[in-house]
């Protein structure tokens, strides 16, 4: 049987930045297993690599902070570039009651240190991106320092700074049991590859996190959300650095990636007999491009790349919100699940906060009390803006 000091399962973005900063802190008996064969294989590479520290609880903002800050010195550390572009983030609202909410939440994101998010007017709106349709349009909010970031190459760079460290990383291989050790002393895995002994183990399966606790006996609020993106074929009327533009009533999001359109619009889908289904719905094509089409009208003139438009999934809790810490009622068990569609621009930040607890007995560097897996049976959610 091999063993390891912790056992990651999940190796996306999340899980490599857990390994990185555990080996970082000395830990060298770190193991990694990915059910995907190739890295990447999972969410991260379906990301469309958005960063924002707009949002609208205090906990978010200040995990999009430390990424941020992380993510300035990403290369120096890691020796790879993270490719984030500080193209802003741009929020319009056509609504009295949307522009509202915008505007409030800026008075947590001033209260955690982003302030230079800022409220604009209808003609800001046009200047910072001038292809918007005006009709309607009450205003926003703009934060120049949000941007754009490559998901495959911050995972990349976790997974070689881990593996420098003596981390190890096998793919292919999927969890197929779990057995607690008793006293404390861990866990015991079946894996496709054989048995594992693990002093500690972290849960960093994404949208396969509930399956994954459910093996430990553990029940998470964790469930599969399926995203779809629309690709236009290459399209010069719009430029790469375009900030990302979401109409905050429907939405409906855009931005330019390889002089390429990324159309996103995160509706509602029926319910599937397979939720992890990634089959695309030409439906939903066909409602974003009518979005697209009344909100950037140049964008009548783009034609779509069917071969290039996928489907990945989020991994949704109830109130769009991280678990991270120590799972309830299983020793040396640790959740790091449940980003709602955060977790590439929060996995710096994740990564180094679970090591944290995983060592430390608690986190440090942030009070991370408003992510902690018990808060759903305590009756304490998060609350913030729908949009945000």
């Amino acid at each position: 049987m091999r063993t390891a000091e912790v056992v990651i399962v999940g190796g996306g973005v999340v899980g490599a930045s857990v390994a990185y900063h555990l080996a970082a802190r000395g830990i060298r008996e770190v193991l990694v297993l990915e059910r995907g064969a190739r890295p990447g294989a999972g969410s991260t590479g379906q990301a469309t690599g958005g960063f924002r520290a707009q949002f609208g609880t205090r906990v978010n903002v200040l995990l999009s902070l430390l990424s941020r800050e992380k993510l300035l010195r990403f290369e120096e550390e890691t020796g790879v570039d993270p490719c984030f572009r500080q193209c802003g983030y741009l929020f319009v609202a056509r609504g009295a009651g949307e522009l509202e909410a915008l505007v409030s939440a800026q008075a947590v994101q001033r209260e955690c240190g982003l302030a230079e998010a800022r409220a604009v007017d209808v003609e800001e709106v046009a200047r910072l991106n001038p292809a918007v349709n005006l009709e309607g349009v009450r205003g926003g909010v703009f934060c120049p320092s949000d941007g754009f970031i490559r998901p495959l190459e911050i995972m990349r760079g976790y997974a070689l700074a881990a593996t420098r460290l003596g981390a190890r990383f096998e793919y292919g291989v999927a969890l197929e049991g779990l057995r607690a050790q008793g006293h404390g002393r861990g866990w015991d895995l079946s894996t496709t590859a054989g048995k594992v002994s693990a002093g500690a183990l972290v849960n960093a399966a994404g949208a396969w996190a509930a399956g994954a606790a459910r093996l430990a006996g553990v029940e998470i609020p964790v469930v599969p959300l399926r995203r779809q993106v629309a690709v236009t074929r290459p399209f010069d009327l719009l430029p790469e650095e375009m900030p990302m533009t979401i109409f905050a009533g429907d939405g409906f999001h855009l931005r330019v990636r390889d002089g390429r359109v990324l159309l996103l619009w995160p509706d509602q889908p029926q319910a599937a007999a397979d939720p992890f289904d990634l089959s695309f719905d030409e439906e939903w094509l066909s409602e974003v491009v009518r979005r697209a089409h009344a909100s950037v009208p140049c964008l009548k003139g783009a034609e779509i790349d069917r071969g290039a438009c996928w489907a990945g999934l989020y991994e949704m809790t109830p109130d769009r919100h991280a678990l991270l810490g120590r799972a309830p009622a299983a020793e040396n068990l640790y959740l790091v699940n449940g980003s709602s569609g955060h977790g590439v621009m929060h996995s710096p930040a994740l990564g180094q906060l679970l090591a944290e607890v995983i060592l430390d007995g608690a986190a440090h560097t942030l009070d991370v009390h408003p992510l902690r897996p018990t808060r759903f049976a305590e009756g304490e959610p998060n609350l913030g803006p729908e949009f945000l």
